[in-house]
């Protein structure tokens, strides 16, 4: 059983939103921080946000002002709220908890 999915992911335009969601599967009854990562094809894997178990929230300067993580710990999701997109945000994104990693979810930024 996968411990982490990914979902939200998809193709938008510059300038639109996504919001990602990452569901814990019911055997994760710990809460951890909750880091978001994304990987672009041929690039190294880049760390995006955290929000950790005391709900305080860390981004990369890249998606600064325009990323907002959150989490749901009684349903032991995160959330991250992508907005003004841009086509360098087309990467795909996953999410962490604690050594559990999602497969991915793609989002791809294109006019």
């Amino acid at each position: 059983q996968v411990p982490l999915v990914e979902s939200g992911g998809g193709l938008v335009e510059p300038g639109e939103s996504l919001k990602l969601t990452c569901t814990a599967s019911r055997s994760v009854r710990t809460i951890y921080n909750i880091r978001w990562y994304r990987q672009a094809p041929g690039k190294q894997r880049e760390w995006v946000a955290t929000i950790d178990t005391d709900d305080r929230a860390y981004y990369s300067d890249s998606v600064k002002d325009r990323f907002i993580v959150t989490r749901d710990n009684g349903k032991n999701m995160g959330f991250l709220q992508m907005n003004t997109l841009k086509p360098e945000d087309t990467a795909t994104y996953l999410c962490n908890m604690h050594d559990m990693w999602g497969q991915g979810t793609q989002v791809t930024v294109s006019s």
